[in-house]
């Protein structure tokens, strides 16, 4: 159960859940949105922003034991919205993905602000 104070997770496309990642990497990305609810910021080795998908936006970087995941996300005042979740192939982020994130977070914009 959400405090008060702790801002509830929005999302709006993907999913974390065993499989396809490891009980592991599901229970370390869930101490770490836990982490962001509370207000915590975090940074790298965890997090790092990534202002080609908008203001606020960062991306989540979760080491599976075959894999790497990573999770979109962006800060609000008032929620942490999830914007996609995916496993790393490349040492780049898929434009598509960047791309994919930037719509969602436009529409989401144009219907509750």
């Amino acid at each position: 159960m959400l405090k008060i104070d702790e801002k509830p997770l929005v999302w709006l496309h993907g999913e974390i859940k065993t499989p396809p990642m490891s009980q592991h990497a599901r229970i370390e990305t869930g101490y770490l949105l836990r982490r962001l609810q509370k207000g915590d910021l975090l940074s790298l080795p965890w997090s790092r922003p990534m202002p080609s998908v908008g203001a606020r936006c960062h991306e989540l970087r979760i080491t599976d034991d075959n894999s790497i995941w990573r999770i979109l996300y962006r800060i609000d005042n008032d929620a942490i919205l999830i914007l996609e979740v995916f496993k790393k192939k490349t040492q780049r982020t898929p434009k598509n993905v960047v791309e994919s994130c930037h719509k969602r977070v436009r529409l989401y914009d144009s219907l509750y602000l």
